[in-house]
């Protein structure tokens, strides 16, 4: 059996129950066709970077998959069939990653020293600014003290 990875994206109008309701759905139809889920997990309500479908915003969903390809062709065609996934994407993988998805870990930023006050308030990624430059020349040649 090969291992997948499979994202999917759900209208922003559906409760979090029914989005719940979808990922048992399709889990059925990759168990009936041989298939099972390692993992699935529930990524919250999203902003789109563009429209799709009229849509600003989704629900994602995220499962890791231990499957026949036969078996994630017909879950695929199953969700194109379902009015509320907008959209989605499997990707075939050597190993699946151990622990929480990407998504669900606590971002590494913020661990990070903060790096200065903004636009002009220092700190930024250069050292000490360094204001030994030779003065400007003037181009018309005459010296203006």
């Amino acid at each position: 059996m090969s291992l997948y990875e499979h994202t999917f994206m759900a209208r922003h109008d559906i409760s979090a129950q029914q989005m719940e309701a979808l990922t048992e759905k399709f889990s059925a139809v990759l168990k009936e066709n041989g298939g099972k889920v390692v993992n699935s997990e529930y990524w919250g309500l999203k902003n789109l970077a563009y429209r799709i479908k009229k849509n600003r915003k989704a629900h994602y969903g995220y499962m890791q998959l231990e499957t026949p390809h036969a078996a994630v062709a017909e879950m695929e065609r199953q969700m194109t069939l379902t009015t509320d996934i907008l959209r989605f994407m499997t990707i075939r993988v050597d190993k699946h990653e151990e622990g929480p998805s990407a998504m669900m870990r606590k971002s590494d930023r913020d661990d990070r020293k903060p790096r200065g006050g903004g636009r002009f308030g220092g700190g930024g990624r250069g050292g000490p600014r360094d204001d030994r430059r030779p003065p400007r020349s003037n181009s018309s040649g005459d010296k203006r003290d």
